[in-house]
């Protein structure tokens, strides 16, 4: 059985960190910039995967080589357009859309607005819409049978965003990531995003405190833009095969992503 474990446990997760190290991985950049290009006609898209050092880590830096940019439509229901009409294959679409509305569910509940008035402020970038298809694409690419997290690293403190000041984790981090094991990191700073947390909460399966039985064949870092202090910012996600079967902590059969590949 091929397993995919994520380990945000140390520094937290993002959208750009989940991208960059499913391509450390090995996945072709290439490859996945074409399955991206149904998106191309309505959004610019050209990926760059730069080689870094995080604390004396290697791991791959996603960026968009061409200066875009804030996407126009701001409002989830023009994104769910969006990514509608881009004609991408059925599942990566089904599973961008679910990872969109996982944060629109959660920005709705706290803002006590309808789902259709949900207003995206910095997850309505390019950037962002680009880290969450792109992922959508690469899990379809890599076809994973399980896939398990680590616990989530939040961070503490203080983000300041449109609305003004508000506590780490951000609320619709916290919202998105109920049932979910986290951690706060010890760090304080905004170490998992929202679109992190949308991304682990639709993939997650279950959850393990370190690697479970398995037999790695593969392992990538994608890199954060902070520099922390005493730790790489980098997401690590390990491919192999699993030993056995898992009998660790599994999210309920209701909260788990129903999408396979």
């Amino acid at each position: 059985m091929k397993v995919l474990y994520f380990d945000p446990s140390l520094a937290g997760i993002s959208g750009d960190m989940t991208l960059a190290a499913l391509v450390d991985l090995g996945l072709d950049p290439q490859a996945l910039e074409a399955a991206l290009f149904p998106l191309s006609p309505l959004l610019p898209i050209r990926l760059g995967f730069d080689r870094v050092d995080r604390c004396g880590l290697s791991a791959l830096k996603l960026t968009l080589l061409e200066p875009l940019p804030l996407f126009e439509h701001h409002y989830y229901k023009e994104i769910k357009v969006l990514i509608e009409s881009a004609l991408l294959p059925p599942r990566t679409e089904a599973l961008a859309l679910a990872f969109f509305e996982r944060i629109a569910v959660a920005e709705a509940k706290i803002h006590g607005v309808k789902l259709e008035e949900v207003h995206f402020h910095e997850v309505a970038a390019i950037d962002s819409i680009v880290d969450l298809v792109g992922t959508a694409v690469a899990i379809g690419l890599l076809e994973p049978d399980l896939v398990l997290f680590s616990p989530l690293a939040l961070g503490y403190g203080e983000v300041v965003c449109s609305h003004g000041v508000y506590p780490v984790p951000a609320l619709a981090t916290l919202e998105i990531l109920k049932e979910v094991p986290v951690r706060s990191g010890n760090l304080p700073f905004e170490l998992t995003t929202p679109t992190g947390a949308a991304i682990a909460k639709e993939l997650a399966q279950g959850f393990s405190e370190g690697l479970p039985a398995m037999r790695v064949s593969k392992i990538g870092y994608g890199a954060g833009t902070r520099e922390l202090p005493n730790r790489p910012n980098v997401l690590r996600v390990v491919l192999g095969e699993l030993e056995g079967e898992w009998t660790g902590e599994a999210l309920p059969p209701s909260r788990r992503l129903k999408i396979k590949f």
